[in-house]
């Protein structure tokens, strides 16, 4: 089973799980904050960037970062930004799909595997 990480009220959240659903893939969708409010946060962290590098999980074009002081916005590592997602679970570019042997992120719908 595919998971989808996003958050419920996100369009390309939602048009990444009708796209998926339609082509026949089972689809679990994860809100990326109701996943921080339960404590689980800080693991699918863990798992995506064994996957991917950390600066292509955080959304610099997002109003939450455009939201945050300039002191948390420069001289990012990984450990500060993980930080940063911790406390804002919406910097992490969406939708975030989990295939078990990929883990894919922020990529247009149409350029995913179906």
């Amino acid at each position: 089973m595919l998971k989808l990480y996003g958050l419920s009220n996100c369009d390309r959240c939602r048009r990444a799980r009708h796209r998926l659903e339609a082509s026949g893939q089972k689809v679990e969708m994860i809100d990326l904050r109701r996943l921080a409010d339960q404590g689980g946060l800080e693991e699918a962290l863990q798992h995506f960037m064994a996957h991917i590098d950390w600066s292509t999980l955080l959304n610099r074009r997002s109003t939450t970062w455009r939201g945050l002081d300039d002191a948390e916005r420069l001289d990012l590592d990984q450990t500060r930004a993980v930080a940063l997602i911790k406390a804002h679970p919406s910097l992490i570019q969406r939708p975030v799909l989990d295939t078990g042997t990929q883990v894919l992120v922020g990529k247009a719908v149409d350029d995913w595997p179906a």
